[in-house]
């Protein structure tokens, strides 16, 4: 009887993918047991933020509502122009420990500094993750993209150290420490072996900023040695964007210090998709705050806002991240599927993907095909 058991369980195992979207019962997990209280509510504080931020927090709302999956929003008001980020915003994201936030619009020039940096520093969200990949259905001209850039947030270009040395002449500095390229190595590292990646590529312009970009080099070799079962190499920034647009399958893990990451990452979702549908997070020893993505287009065009037709699924695809680290992963799979579904068939787009769709629409169809 035992041995007639055993075969059946390899038979079973050894059962080809059920195809399309739908969960495969035999490769369903039977191992996870929540601890007692897993399933409470658990409060997110929530920033609907500029332009098109309102429309996908709200789309994002809707589904989670229809899931009925165990979160619940603190709403505040938080715009791009305001000077700092209130104090009772941040009080709430140190309680919550979670944050879904939609776009903030940062001004060009002037004296105002970015909300999204301030987040950064004062939560030490020292990691930014986008993750672009293909979506099946949606036509791109390049297949089998699947690339996580994990980037440096907190230092780099974007230290904020900048004065006038003398009328016409402005000095910006760009700040490398030792203690935080060698967390976001160990963080990338420690990302590629936790989720079965082969290869982790840092992105580095250390032949021209041989001090800077040499210590963020230097650091991310010494954490590669204690993964020997993870592939390490390395790339020059400017060669980085060309291979990116002519080969893309070839990146697996890409780690980057603050300024590359940016633009590596805008790059990779365009290719693999556009920014309208890349999901991505910001995350720090005690803190997460998850968002688009890719930052281009986050806040929008008032024309897009106008008629009620920006792109829900990044920030669908994020909060799907977000039910992940949370701790409910069921429910990031429903919603993860569900999302697949809507792009697979093909029926309600938004136009950046080809199509004439409404938010609402597009959440409705999301909606309709929950499990």
């Amino acid at each position: 009887m035992a041995r007639r058991t055993i075969s059946i369980l390899k038979h079973l195992s050894n059962r080809p993918s059920i195809t399309g979207l739908r969960p495969d019962p035999f490769t369903r997990s039977v191992t996870y047991m929540p601890r007692p209280g897993d399933g409470a509510p658990r409060a997110v504080t929530l920033i609907p933020g500029d332009g098109i931020g309102p429309l996908v927090t709200n789309a994002v709302e809707q589904v989670m509502e229809a899931m009925h999956a165990p979160v619940y929003f603190e709403r505040y008001d938080v715009h791009g122009d305001m000077k700092k980020v209130p104090q009772e915003v941040l009080d709430s994201i140190r309680k919550n420990k979670v944050c879904l936030k939609g776009g903030l619009k940062t001004p060009v020039g002037g004296g105002v500094s970015s909300l999204n940096v301030q987040l950064r520093k004062e939560l030490d969200l020292y990691a930014s993750l986008v993750n672009c990949f293909n979506l099946p259905g949606l036509p791109t001209r390049h297949e089998n993209v699947d690339i996580v850039v994990i980037r440096e947030n907190t230092e780099g270009e974007y230290s904020g150290l900048e004065h006038e040395v003398v009328p016409g002449v402005v000095e910006s500095l760009k700040v490398m420490t030792k203690f935080c390229s060698e967390r976001i190595a160990k963080y990338a590292f420690e990302y590629a072996y936790l989720n079965n990646r082969k290869k982790v590529t840092a992105v580095h312009k250390a032949n021209i900023m041989k001090l800077a970009d040499g210590l963020f080099l230097e650091s991310c070799r010494e954490v590669a040695t204690k993964y020997p079962s993870i592939k390490y190499n390395e790339i020059i920034v400017d060669n980085c964007c060309m291979q990116l647009v002519s080969k893309p399958e070839q990146f697996d893990v890409m780690v980057t210090p603050n300024l590359y990451g940016n633009l590596v990452a805008n790059t990779a979702a365009g290719i693999a998709g556009g920014t309208g549908v890349m999901p991505g997070g910001n995350v720090g020893a005690d803190h997460a705050v998850f968002e688009q993505g890719a930052s281009a287009g986050n806040v929008g065009n008032e024309k897009v806002v106008e008629q009620k037709k920006a792109n829900p699924v990044a920030l669908l695809l994020s909060s799907a991240m977000m039910l992940r680290h949370l701790q409910f992963p069921s429910f990031a799979d429903r919603l993860e599927t569900s999302v697949k579904r809507v792009i697979l068939e093909g029926k309600y787009r938004t136009k950046d993907l080809g199509g004439g769709s409404s938010t609402q629409e597009v959440v409705d169809a999301v909606i309709a095909n929950l499990d």
